[in-house]
């Protein structure tokens, strides 16, 4: 069975975001789960480098339970809305500990996570459009997860004028995407 981790980037519980995440996972086979970063008991990287000779995180906090599903999963997914041209705070807090992996590979040279993903990036937003640096970020953050495919990226900035889910190209997109992650 297929395995996704979606991570919601969005402190709306009724937004834009939110509402492409609740249609999009009517298309995924398999289990999901979403991690809503502005809900969730993550606390961000310190770089007290505990990592740089111990595996995993010596904060204790949900980061343990999402990252054994993170090493187990076949897809992970970004979505976020876009504050100043960039993944929102909360979500860059929460995939911090992403730099337990790094530390793992180049340090340590260990492998944590052993199995190669696919991934996807959903960008929503109201403003001028510069969506560049947020998907550097994302793809970033996914191949340090080990997504090694990653679907055409979804951007969708014109949420002032109209909501993300009436817009069609936006619905398409997200079928195709998980379309993308739903094929072994």
């Amino acid at each position: 069975m297929l395995r996704t981790i979606i991570f919601n980037g969005s402190p709306r519980k009724n937004g834009d975001t939110k509402s492409i995440l609740n249609e999009f996972v009517k298309y995924l086979d398999g289990e999901y789960k979403i991690v809503d970063t502005y809900y969730c008991n993550i606390k961000p990287c310190l770089d007290c480098r505990y990592c740089w000779e111990n595996t995993g995180c010596c904060q204790k906090d949900e980061w343990q339970e999402i990252d054994q599903y993170i090493r187990e999963c076949d897809n992970i997914v970004i979505a976020s809305p876009i504050y100043f041209s960039e993944l929102t705070g909360q979500l860059l807090n929460a995939v911090s500990k992403v730099q337990s992996y790094w530390s793992a590979r180049y340090f340590r040279k260990e492998e944590i996570i052993t199995k190669c993903k696919k991934g996807g990036i959903i960008l929503i937003g109201g403003g001028d459009g510069h969506m560049s640096t947020p998907i550097e970020m994302a793809t970033c953050i996914l191949h340090h997860m080990k997504v090694k495919n990653i679907a055409p990226e979804i951007c969708c900035h014109d949420t002032n004028n109209q909501p993300a889910i009436n817009q069609d190209y936006v619905i398409n997109a997200i079928k195709e995407m998980a379309d993308f992650l739903n094929k072994k």
